[in-house]
């Protein structure tokens, strides 16, 4: 047990929390927009915003961190959750903008499974981050974490594929690859998030 001489700063906890709340939201913007008759344009300036504000959370935990002398937790670790978790929302922002940009209409089922994946993974790392304050029953959360990226990595290879079979044109396969590749970055992302969690907490242990 860690004895406390002078107060530490807590409200990084329910900056992470919001900051993984936001995830939530991108990951369900991505969902939408894969959807059919989406108006993928509007979905993907919400997005934008949406990675606008997960930047304000990053840079509001820095600010706090180059502000406080006690901390939670270690402070390369607070900026590395910091920074992992919004690689995520950068991954999926830009998954949401070369959709748009490609003008891409159709997608094979398997981008719908990889954004279902990343949905889950969202609302995993947001219900696990109100946790850290108490580091308590976060095991389940990074071996699902570690369950779904394997998922991911088995849809995306289907993907691959999928695209070099023949069935596409040489342009087409290039879109889809570059949106595949972000979001198969974004379920890498979301463990680097969860693997970052596991090391404070064995830490903390």
């Amino acid at each position: 047990m860690r004895l406390r001489l002078t107060p530490r700063e807590d409200s990084f906890y329910d900056m992470f929390a919001d900051s993984a709340n936001n995830l939530v939201t991108g990951a369900r913007l991505l969902v939408e927009l894969i959807s059919d008759d989406a108006d993928r344009a509007a979905i993907a300036e919400k997005m934008r915003a949406c990675e606008h504000a997960g930047d304000e959370c990053t840079h509001a935990i820095m600010r706090r961190l180059n502000e406080t002398f006690i901390t939670p937790f270690d402070r390369e670790d607070i900026y590395r959750l910091a920074s992992t978790i919004d690689d995520v929302m950068d991954e999926m922002e830009e998954a949401a903008d070369l959709v748009v940009l490609y003008k891409i209409d159709e997608f094979p089922k398997g981008v719908v499974h990889m954004v279902e994946v990343l949905e889950r993974a969202a609302e995993l790392t947001a219900e696990a981050m109100p946790r850290l304050r108490s580091m308590k029953e976060l095991n389940e959360y990074w071996i699902e974490i570690n369950r779904l990226e394997n998922q991911g990595d088995q849809i995306y290879r289907k993907l691959l594929a999928q695209l070099f079979s023949g069935d596409y044109d040489t342009l087409t396969v290039l879109k889809l690859k570059q949106i595949i590749d972000r979001l198969e970055d974004a379920a890498d992302a979301f463990e680097h998030v969860a693997n970052t969690v596991e090391t404070i907490s064995v830490k903390e242990s």
